[in-house]
């Protein structure tokens, strides 16, 4: 039976199209023509500049794999996760992989969530029957991610720290509610939408086989350390501690010390939790170089598949913008949002959020720049820190493993950044009073 085209193909062309008529009338087809390759090259060089990011997280991720932390993990969130995911073995290495991703979202850490979440994915796909097509699992899984479960937006403080905000961690109340609302309306509607999967004869049984297999082989040769070497560690851990005294010694008032907070988190989290994850490896017996460098192998291959697609979906997002067209969106659309309290300014944001994470992130720090403690300032600040580049997620994580059908998960993704958008804006106008 012939299978319909997915709804990111539609969605894919008519943004293509809508570009090119809107250039006819604006003037901008210049524009766009230029648009169209400076995109293809940004997606390139992008994609280029994540081999180091997923080489260096795919190399800890294995690190984690052999010591028994990923499975750790898996066992101590069974009872959500299989709730969430019942066609997900619960020992399975995927239920880690999506542990360790929602972990790094949560704690705003993107570096070190992309390369988990398509180690997630890399791990349902063994679950598929039907490879090049999204399983329920892995639409739910991408939904959750375009959410944007985040509790500590540590990028938008810094930022409204670094302007001038009276009070810049403010966002973060009204951010993990609006994420919150957001996760809630994914879940839901992956949950509607679905349908059965189809699924071999017993393949669950023949996957649960696999993992063990695999994971009796990446743990068979530990080799714990000697006394010595946990007297080395337990050395560094207190000179580690007496560093961080140092350091908060060093704060002439508290006035400073606060101010600064959530830019030195930002700072130290990614070195203390590579440092972390090592250090567990090694106590538990890991080789962390030889594990990390083969691990490290995946991140090559892994980008490069995922090139074509980033360049897809970046030519039409440049198109798109170059041409004018989401300026005439905002035109039509602000007397409607205006209803709901939502500036004009605000809707751009909205618009581009899921498309383009660095236009949106600029076009924030303009507005908190200009006026760090105004209204517009809180509410882009607040949809910053509770959405998710939503195209860009399912072009990286579906291209990783080659998925072309994407089912459900881009109309349930985008459900859930409309929850978001509104959730903020509702959300600040009470927060704010």
């Amino acid at each position: 039976m012939q299978q319909k085209p997915s709804t990111i193909n539609i969605i894919w062309l008519s943004m293509i199209l809508i570009a090119t008529v809107t250039a006819s009338y604006t003037g901008t087809m210049s524009e766009v023509t230029k648009a169209s390759f400076e995109s293809a090259k940004s997606a390139v060089t992008l994609a280029l500049g994540l081999i180091g990011p997923m080489a260096l997280w795919l190399g800890l991720m294995k690190i984690a794999e052999a010591g028994g932390l990923m499975q750790s993990v898996a066992r101590s969130l069974r009872p959500v996760m299989v709730r969430l995911f019942p066609n997900v073995p619960a020992e399975h290495p995927a239920m880690a992989a999506m542990i360790m991703n929602m972990a790094a979202n949560m704690l705003g850490l993107g570096n070190a969530a992309t390369p988990m979440g398509i180690k997630a994915m890399q791990e349902l796909e063994l679950l598929s029957a039907e490879k090049g097509t999204a399983t329920n699992a892995m639409c739910l899984f991408l939904a959750i991610n375009t959410s944007s479960v985040t509790i500590l937006p540590l990028g938008v403080i810094t930022v409204r720290a670094a302007a001038g905000a009276s009070v810049p961690a403010s966002i973060l109340v009204p951010s993990i509610l609006a994420t919150i609302l957001s996760t809630s309306v994914a879940i839901v509607a992956c949950k509607l939408l679905s349908s059965p999967d189809i699924t071999l004869p017993a393949q669950e049984c023949v996957e649960q086989k696999a993992a063990s297999e695999k994971k009796q082989a990446v743990t068979s040769d530990l080799y714990p350390p000697s006394r010595a070497g946990k007297l080395f560690v337990s050395l560094l851990g207190f000179a580690f501690l007496g560093g961080i005294a140092y350091q908060l010694s060093q704060q002439t008032a508290p006035l400073a010390l606060s101010t600064k907070l959530f830019d030195t988190i930002s700072n130290w989290l990614i070195p203390v939790l590579i440092a972390g994850f090592l250090l567990y490896g090694y106590l538990r017996g890991v080789k962390v170089y030889e594990v990390m460098t083969d691990g490290a192998k995946e991140g090559f291959t892994t980008t490069v598949r995922i090139i074509p697609f980033m360049v897809a979906i970046f030519v039409a997002i440049g198109m798109l913008r170059a041409s004018g067209a989401m300026e005439i969106m905002v035109e039509v659309l602000s007397p409607a949002t205006e209803l709901i309290g939502m500036p004009a300014e605000a809707l751009t944001m909205a618009l581009l959020r899921p498309l383009s994470g660095s236009g949106a992130f600029g076009l924030m720090s303009e507005i908190v720049t200009k006026n760090p403690d105004s209204f517009l300032s809180f509410l882009v600040s607040t949809m910053q820190g509770s959405t998710e580049t939503t195209f860009y997620v399912l072009a990286v994580y579906f291209g990783s493993i080659g998925i072309k059908r994407t089912r459900h998960a881009l109309p349930a993704a985008l459900c859930a950044d409309a929850a978001g958008i509104i959730g903020s804006v509702l959300i600040c106008r009470l927060w704010a009073g």
